[in-house]
Formats: structure tokens, C-alpha cells, sequence
């Protein structure tokens, strides 16, 4: 439902790490890097229930990653997550990711650092890890959009 989707969101999954994980600051920057990924690949399909917070005995963490999978791209210029990932809600761009960084405990310098590592790593390796797990040439090259869209960089303003 819409009234459902308003709550979804990467900003306050964090702040819910924050109050019960006892490594508060690990575990809102790993959601961080995920939430990045998601926006890098296209992951467009990134809905609450792919993000669980798991209680091994008592310590409240991020459950392993999983359902991480990029879609045929739809726009070069705007791309959007199913989570609202900062101020300008559920768009998949830098700007709008690093614009709630200190949430994720991150000083603006430490967010774009993080991004700027992740692009370099999503641009150097898609291809390799689609054909490692057996994605054929031809759609690899369908998919090859997904990755470091163009719009990822735009300005927000």
C-alpha cells in the first residue's frame, strides 16, 4: 500500500540499527555501502524484506546480504530505489545518498569516500561477477546500463 511504501526507508532502518545494535557504527556504515550498491546496479527491487535485522543470542545485527539483483535500465538520468535513501526521497544518486550521511554516522568527506570506492569496484567488476555466475555474454551486455548509470552523478540541485 502507498501508506506502507511512505515508511520505507534506508534512513530509518538506520536509526533502528543505532538503538539496538551494540556496534552501532559497523553495522549503519555496512548498510550504507549497501544502500550505494543497491543504487550502482540498478537494484531497483530493494523492498524492507530484503533487509532483516537478525539476533544471534543477544546482539542485534544486518542479516547477510541477498536478493541483490540489477535491472535492465529504464532511464539514464533517473533511476529510483524502492527505499527512500535521503532528502530527495528514493532517487538512486549520490547527492541524495550522501545528503543523510550523519544518520549512518558519516561525515560528508567519509560518505563520498565510500561511494566514490564503491563505483570504482561495481565499474571494474560487474561484468566478471555476472559471467562467474553464469550470465551469458549477450545478457551481460543487456544488463551493462544497470551499472554506474549516468545519472548516479547528476547534481541534485
Amino acid at each position: 500500500s502507498p501508506v506502507l511504501r511512505a515508511r520505507w526507508s534506508y534512513v530509518l532502518l538506520a536509526e533502528e540499527l543505532r538503538r539496538v545494535s551494540t556496534e552501532p557504527k559497523k553495522q549503519v556504515h555496512e548498510l550504507f555501502r549497501r544502500m550505494v550498491f543497491n543504487a550502482l546496479i540498478s537494484n531497483i527491487d530493494d523492498h524492507p524484506r530484503n533487509h532483516a535485522l537478525i539476533a544471534k543470542e543477544r546482539a542485534w545485527t544486518l542479516s547477510p546480504a541477498y536478493d541483490l539483483t540489477p535491472a535492465t535500465p529504464i532511464s539514464e538520468e533517473r533511476r529510483e530505489l524502492a527505499m527512500a535513501c535521503g532528502d530527495y526521497g528514493r532517487w538512486a544518486n549520490v547527492g541524495n545518498l550522501i545528503s543523510q550521511c550523519p544518520r549512518f554516522l558519516l561525515s560528508i568527506d567519509e560518505a563520498k569516500s565510500m561511494v566514490a570506492e564503491m563505483q570504482k569496484i561495481v565499474a571494474a567488476e560487474w561484468y566478471a561477477v555476472l559471467r562467474a555466475n553464469g550470465v551469458s555474454k549477450r545478457d551481460a551486455e543487456l544488463l551493462r546500463g544497470a551499472f554506474n548509470y549516468p545519472g548516479f552523478v547528476l547534481p541534485v540541485a
